[in-house]
Formats: C-alpha cells, sequence, structure tokens
C-alpha cells in the first residue's frame, strides 16, 4: 500500500469512528461502507489508489488481523460460565459447523468440477466461519432472545478458530494438485507438523504470558495499562513467534488466547477489587477500559476494517474478472446455496430436539454471515495457489459469497430484530451477557 492509501484508508477510519453510530441506524456496517470504498477508490482498473494484491505488506497485515481476533475472542471465552450456558453454541459448533463445511466442500465440487477435492474443500472451509460484525444489530437487540444472542456470538468467536487448520489443510493439499511452484513443500504431513507447532506455542506462550501477568499483578510491578500492553504484546508475540518457526500462527494465537483467558487471575490482574468510586462503579456505567484485552481487542477492530477496505480493492474485482468470463450464474448460485442451504440445513441439523421454535431456529440459521476469517482464508489461498485459474476462482467464488453476505445479512439484520415478534415471556436468562464493543462487534464476556 502506498502512502496515499494509508492515509485515504485512516480518514475512512476517522469517519466512520464519529458517524458509526448514525450509519449503524441506517444499516450502514462498517464492513459495508470499507468494501465499497476500497472498490470504488482501490479498484485496478479506474481506482484512484494502487493497492498491489503481491505485496507482502498485505498479506501479513490481514494474517495478523486475525490472529488478533482469534487471540481476544479465545482469551474472553469464560469457560466456567459458557459451560453452564454451553448447549446450543455446542451443537452448532460441533455439529452444524462440520456439517457446513460437509455440504460447501460437496456443493463446490458438484457445481466447480473442475477444482477438484482440494479447492473445493478450501472454498467450503473457508466459507464456513461466521461474523458477528456483520449481524450486530440482531446480537445487541435485547428484543431477541438472549440464548440466541449468545449463541450467534459464542458461535462467532470460536467458528473461525476451529476452521482453521481444515482450511490449512485444504490449501497444501490443492497446491500439490495444482502442482504450484514450491508446493512440492507443502505437504499434508507437514501441514500437520505447523498445526502441531501452534498448538504446542500457543499453550507455552499463552501460560507463561498469563502466568507472569498475574505473578506482576501479585507483586504490585505493573499497573492495569501496562497490564494490557502485556496483553497486546502476547497476542502479537505468538502469532510472529508460530510464523518465524514455520508453524501455523492463526491456531498459535487461537490456543494461547484460551491458555491465556484460563490461566489469568482476572479479578487481580484488572483491578477489578476495587470500591465503588473505582472499577464497580466503571463497569456500571460500562466502562471496559480496565478488560486486559482491550488493546489487541481494539488493535483487532482497527485492523479488520483495513482488510475489508482490501477485499473491496483486491477480491472484489478478482471476483468481478472471472465472473465476466462466463461463471455469473455458478458464483451466484453457489453464494446463494452457501449463504442458505450449506448453512440453514446443519443450524437445523443441529438444533434437532433443542425446543426451540421455527422462527428461533430461522434466526440462528440464517445470521451467519461470512466475513473477516473468510476474507483473510482468500486472501492466503490467492497468495499460496499462485495464478492457476480454478484457484483463482475458488478465491472468486469466496469473494462473492462474502459480498453478498455483507449486503443482505447487513440489510437485513436491523429489520428482523426491530420486527422480533414479542410474545410477552420474560428473557431466557444465562450466565453471562452480550456487549457492544465501540465497533459494533460482539464478544462473549465474563
Amino acid at each position: 500500500m502506498t502512502e496515499s492509501a494509508v492515509a485515504v484508508v485512516c480518514l475512512l477510519v476517522l469517519i466512520w469512528a464519529v458517524l458509526s453510530r448514525m450509519l449503524t441506524r441506517h444499516d450502514v456496517t462498517g464492513p459495508l461502507l470499507f468494501v465499497v470504498a476500497g472498490y470504488l477508490l482501490g479498484n485496478p482498473d479506474w481506482g484512484l489508489l494502487t493497492i498491489d494484491v503481491d505485496t507482502s505488506i498485505v498479506h501479513t497485515l490481514a494474517e495478523l488481523t486475525l490472529g488478533l481476533v482469534l487471540f481476544t475472542d479465545a482469551s474472553r471465552v469464560d469457560v466456567g460460565r459458557l459451560r453452564r450456558a454451553v448447549r446450543l453454541p455446542a451443537r452448532l459448533l460441533l455439529v452444524g459447523l462440520p456439517l457446513t463445511i460437509g455440504l460447501g466442500t460437496v456443493g463446490a465440487e458438484v457445481m466447480f468440477s473442475e477444482f477438484g477435492w482440494g479447492l473445493a474443500l478450501f472454498v467450503g472451509a473457508a466459507l464456513a466461519p461466521t461474523d458477528a460484525a456483520l449481524s450486530v444489530q440482531v446480537i445487541d437487540d435485547e428484543r431477541i432472545p438472549r440464548r440466541l444472542r449468545l449463541s450467534l456470538n459464542v458461535e462467532s468467536g470460536l467458528n473461525d478458530g476451529i476452521a482453521t487448520p481444515v482450511v490449512t489443510l485444504a490449501i497444501a493439499i490443492a497446491a500439490s494438485a495444482l502442482g504450484v511452484a514450491g508446493a512440492d513443500a507443502i505437504t499434508v504431513g507437514e501441514a500437520a507438523v505447523e498445526l502441531g507447532l501452534g498448538i504446542g506455542i500457543g499453550v507455552v506462550v499463552g501460560g507463561l504470558a498469563a502466568w507472569a501477568i498475574n505473578q506482576s499483578a501479585a507483586r504490585d510491578l505493573s499497573s492495569p495499562k501496562t497490564r494490557q500492553i502485556a496483553a497486546l504484546a502476547t497476542a502479537v508475540g505468538v502469532f510472529a513467534l508460530a510464523i518465524g518457526v514455520e508453524g501455523n500462527g492463526f491456531i498459535a494465537a487461537f490456543v494461547a488466547g484460551m491458555t491465556f483467558g484460563y490461566v489469568l487471575d482476572r479479578e487481580r490482574v484488572e483491578d477489578r477489587r476495587t470500591g465503588p468510586a473505582g472499577g464497580d462503579a466503571a463497569r456500571r456505567h460500562g466502562d471496559d477500559t480496565t478488560v486486559l484485552e482491550v488493546l489487541p481487542e481494539l488493535g483487532g477492530e482497527l485492523l479488520a476494517l483495513v482488510v475489508w477496505f482490501l477485499f473491496g480493492s483486491i477480491l472484489i474485482p478478482l471476483a468481478f474478472h472471472v465472473v465476466e468470463a462466463g461463471d455469473l450464474a455458478l458464483m451466484a448460485g453457489y453464494a446463494v446455496l452457501s449463504l442458505t442451504v450449506f448453512r440453514m440445513l446443519p443450524v437445523a441439523v443441529s438444533l434437532v430436539g433443542a425446543g426451540l421454535r421455527g422462527r428461533d431456529v430461522l434466526i440462528l440459521g440464517w445470521f451467519g454471515p461470512r466475513g473477516l476469517a473468510s476474507v483473510v482464508f482468500a486472501l492466503l489461498g490467492a497468495e499460496q495457489l499462485g495464478s492457476d485459474p480454478n484457484a483463482q476462482a475458488a478465491v472468486a467464488a469466496i469473494g462473492v459469497t462474502v459480498l453478498a453476505s455483507v449486503v443482505l445479512h447487513g440489510a437485513t439484520a436491523g429489520p428482523v430484530a426491530r420486527r422480533y415478534p414479542q410474545d410477552g415471556q420474560p428473557a431466557t436468562p444465562d450466565d453471562g451477557h452480550v456487549r457492544m464493543r465501540p465497533s459494533g462487534v460482539h464478544r462473549w464476556r465474563r
């Protein structure tokens, strides 16, 4: 990215930050705004800005963004409380997600027969994770039963980490099948080694970092703000370390976040023991500045907007070029199936016997928007699978589906939340709550 591109993106972030609440009321989400801006300003055919898909900084930025999101999502899961409200999220993650990957893979192989199973698995797995940012109005609206909002929130926070090893394996298989230069070194066995390194590094670094922060807080060696810096350093450092030793950075970040959150003594390190004039009063007024992961959380939000801009300027033009070659019907058809049948049918199957009403199952099925993780996986595929026409078509299929999701889920979230039938029954209680982050992205909170 050039200096001009960086300046324009920063200006867009400023505009979004100061107008975000007003735009959200009109169903204009951050991802939608930045995708449109990226397509108009960074399009290689007419755009005023130069965005090069081959620039290493673009891929590093996209990968780091997902790494921060994975770490933050995983670290903010309260295992104890989640265990008491785990029934619906567990069904969606353990039954619905594998079925979604399977249906997406079979659908891609049938509709794009020239792909082969490697590319088909890449498309199916890359489009399986969901992104709560695109259905923020539903997750934040108290008219929707809390158990539904919680389920969507927890699912979107964890499914990208679960899908990551499948995407990694799929890219390795596809690269070997396509004969990509250097693909001889990308074997299934080595992909497994990368995953193992990522898990090991994540456990060690996440656990040690949390232990060090606990000891620092216990001995009054640091302040809450410097401990927040430590959390950011942990998130970035574990990702970079895993990449440096040829491990899987995404898995390392996800596992490190889980370990970090489990080992951390939050009551001590986040200074929650203050009296009414301190942290307790701040939390009653919605001030989350003491939360340890606030810096990696905000950093991930900021970089996510940049990634959406890159999506509009890089992947959408690529998708349109493929569509212009005669694949419009196939791309559009797959996008529709991915957002409906390939998502809603597995969700319905996973929720059999859960005691939910039909309308609630439909809400959980429809609001599985494809977002940041899918974009990053597509950029990885574009980088590692080269310029093979089938590989570009696979990336384009992901791009078209994500674009459709940004538009459709962003446009329907608000109306669905406002029109949800109210039957006068009290909200279903649970052991946690969904909170609104400044960017409109939701996470499970302790």
